[in-house]
């Protein structure tokens, strides 16, 4: 069994969660998968087996094993173990919409994997991850998610200013721009920025284009036509950035994320 879903949550959620993924898989080969440095914040319900941290981003956090996890935003990868089978649901979650759907900003979680109860409540974890088992399909497990996170929404937000200028430096902006255009200097972007999301505007920026990239890389794709798309300088730019953030160079994560593939 190899099952994989994705779908976008309902509009009421969608400025605060950007899509949602499910995975079911059987009698695979154990393996070691990378979770990578990524634009959004990661929520994850197991269905069956728990998720096993083997690393996480934050080197001093024990590894563990989790029903329910958050991952905060982070420049390193997790490592992610499994002995052939695993399942869930994963919930990517926008930096600037945690307030209204977590209670708390990115920054409080940057780096960091918690169990999902120490901010939702063991009862709301319990309740979804019953309510996920016992439907039938993903849309059904896509639609339980739908009405529990549309129920925990709160009237709150992040500064304005700071969400704009988060969207300014995803959508490749200059952070010098994106600093100009809200009427702020660069230094005090920097620093509302990071209380608030747990990392700098450049290192966002950063991530943003490697999650882009990354997305792009494919068996028979050459590396160099995604380095010119995704605006680094050179193939050589690229690959250093995927072993910054990945921990490897993309010919290592392409062969351990499609087995086929020789390193």
């Amino acid at each position: 069994m190899d099952e994989y879903a994705h779908a976008r949550p309902a509009p009421v959620l969608r400025p605060h969660v950007a899509f949602y993924s499910g995975y079911r898989q059987r009698g695979l080969a154990p393996a070691m998968h990378r979770g990578l440095p990524s634009p959004y914040l990661t929520l994850i319900f197991t269905l069956d087996e728990p998720l096993v941290i083997a690393a996480h981003p934050d080197p001093r956090q024990v590894p563990g094993r989790y029903r329910s996890l958050l991952g905060g935003l982070h420049l390193t990868p997790a490592l992610i173990s499994h002995d052939g089978s695993q399942s869930g649901v994963q919930v990517a979650v926008r930096p600037e919409g945690c307030r209204a759907l977590l209670g708390l900003p990115a920054a409080e979680v940057a780096n960091l994997d918690v169990d999902a109860a120490a901010v939702f409540g063991e009862p709301f974890v319990g309740e979804v991850r019953e309510r996920l088992s016992e439907a039938p399909d993903w849309a059904a497990r896509f639609a339980v998610l739908d009405r529990a996170l549309g129920g925990r929404l709160r009237d709150t937000a992040g500064p304005a200013p700071v969400t704009h200028a988060f969207h300014l430096v995803n959508d490749g902006v200059p952070v010098a721009e994106a600093a100009e255009r809200i009427g702020w200097s660069g230094r005090h972007l920097t620093d509302r920025f990071r209380a608030e999301l747990g990392i700098r505007p450049k290192e966002a920026a950063r991530i943003a284009r490697f999650d882009r990239a990354r997305r792009a890389i494919r068996p028979g794709v050459r590396l160099a036509d995604v380095a010119a798309a995704h605006g680094y300088a050179d193939q050589s730019h690229l690959v250093r950035d995927f072993r910054s953030f990945a921990g490897c160079a993309p010919s290592r994560w392409l062969a351990d994320e499609f087995g086929f593939v020789q390193a």
